[in-house]
């Protein structure tokens, strides 16, 4: 079978864009200033191990069935791959199996889309058991439905169209092989969700805080800067692929859970999405979503679109989210260098996200900010009671002292407690049954 690993060092890359049109907030996306089309494109090249020796972007209407790119641009390609002396042409689009198949055919030379080489780099860089089975899974599943022409070295005996000879039986022999591989990893894949729901509902006494966003906008140093964690951090799309988990002392509220997940591209794989629930089941349960995003990046507000998307595709965009613009030390460095157009400067950014805290997590900047609004978000499901116990019921005065914020306590000449105190409202049913009064200072007795 053919090796399609494109992790082979110094293996030498041709990119190819074509660019459709597409509108985000007003904005072409392939006319945005300050970043060409195949820049994140050329990151994952990189991150994939190989050396990008070439690009061409075409701008099409629709496009072509057979080649996606048309016949003419063809031969424009095979021309240019000839002379840099290529060995795989990377799309930054999903082609179809036949499209595939017709440009390798031209050309030469091996063809991956978008798609095939994010799944080569989530590959390269899972690391533990959890994430390679899903790499596992979302290379399968994807590959499934190419393995005709992964099986073209076989001879085939004409005796039927295209259902017969020993290339077709072989082909079918390894489809049902793939098929039960992809049964088996969803087996395990189910008892590892189902555990990590077990874990993830077992901290159902701590409120969680998760950061989303794309990649590469700087949630590990956020992570880092906020919990005093050493998370591996580096300038690269994908850098890290398993949720982490710290905890964030957050002043004046006390100790929370964060957690750092994989970070997220436009059009991030469904198979990989999916597979990965998994590892996104911290942020399904968090009580809040920190999206960060760079805003350094002149993609930004596309960026943030697609981060959405994918949110969206799990099930959790109604979630409480505070958007966080990362890295405006550098956003105004390239203000001052008239690098970027006014309409993507930060206060343009944050005229269009009113409610984004800006912050820089490699300076610090913005930091207390953001605490302040994590804290006050929380808080929007943590009202405020007056609670009256008995004196001696020390169970419950420790209950409020470690899932509270006790404002005050007050002994009565009856021998009573009476304790205010700002709690989460899933504790009210608990609180009500062995106090021997509550009341919701907002709204009345409960």
């Amino acid at each position: 079978m053919e090796d399609r690993s494109t992790t082979v060092q110094h293996e030498k890359s041709f990119l190819v864009a074509v660019l459709l049109p597409q509108k985000v907030g007003g904005l072409e996306i392939a006319t945005q200033a300050g970043e060409e089309p195949l820049d994140e494109l050329s990151g994952l090249a990189e991150a994939a191990g190989t050396q990008v020796v070439g690009e061409m972007i075409q701008r099409r209407t629709q496009i072509d069935s057979a080649t996606y790119i048309g016949s003419g641009k063809v031969l424009e390609l095979k021309a240019m791959v000839e002379k840099t002396e290529a060995d795989v042409v990377i799309f930054d689009n999903d082609l179809a199996p036949g499209q595939t198949r017709n440009l390798e055919k031209e050309l030469n030379v091996k063809v991956l889309d978008r798609t095939e080489l994010i799944l080569d780099i989530f590959a390269t860089r899972a690391q533990t058991k959890e994430a390679r089975l899903a790499v596992e899974l979302a290379q399968l599943e994807y590959s499934l439905p190419r393995l005709k022409r992964m099986w073209t070295h076989l001879s085939r005996q004409k005796k039927g169209v295209g259902l017969r000879g020993p290339g077709e039986t072989q082909l079918e022999v390894d489809r049902r092989l793939a098929q039960k591989r992809i049964a088996d990893l969803k087996a395990e894949l189910e008892v590892v969700q189902r555990r990590k729901e077990r874990e993830v509902s077992s901290r159902n006494e701590t409120r969680t805080v998760s950061l989303v966003g794309y990649t590469n906008a700087g949630k590990s140093t956020l992570m880092n800067a906020l919990t005093g964690a050493d998370v591996f951090v580096k300038d690269q799309l994908f850098a890290t692929l398993d949720t982490r988990t710290r905890r964030w002392t957050l002043p004046g509220w006390g100790p929370i859970l964060l957690s750092d997940t994989v970070g997220f591209v436009r059009n991030l794989p469904h198979h990989l999405v999916a597979s990965f629930r998994a590892t996104l089941e911290e942020a399904r349960c968090a009580d809040l979503l920190l999206h960060v995003a760079d805003g350094s990046n002149p993609q930004v507000m596309f960026q943030i679109q697609a981060a959405y998307e994918v949110l969206e595709h799990l099930g959790i965009e109604q979630k409480d989210t505070i958007l966080v613009i990362n890295k405006i030390d550098r956003l105004r460095e390239m203000e001052q260098e008239e690098t970027l157009p006014p309409e993507y400067g930060l206060h343009a950014l944050l005229s269009r996200y009113p409610d984004a805290i800006g912050i820089s997590a490699r300076s610090g900047e913005g930091l207390e900010s953001l605490a302040q609004a994590v804290s006050d978000m929380l808080s929007r499901h943590f009202p405020t009671v007056e609670a009256r116990m008995r004196a001696e019921n020390g169970r419950l005065a420790a209950f409020f002292e470690n899932h509270g914020e006790v404002f005050s306590r007050q002994y009565t000449d009856d021998g009573e407690l009476v304790m205010r105190c700002r709690i989460a409202s899933s504790f009210l049913g608990k609180i009500r049954n062995e106090a021997l009064r509550l009341i919701m200072l907002e709204s009345g007795e409960v």
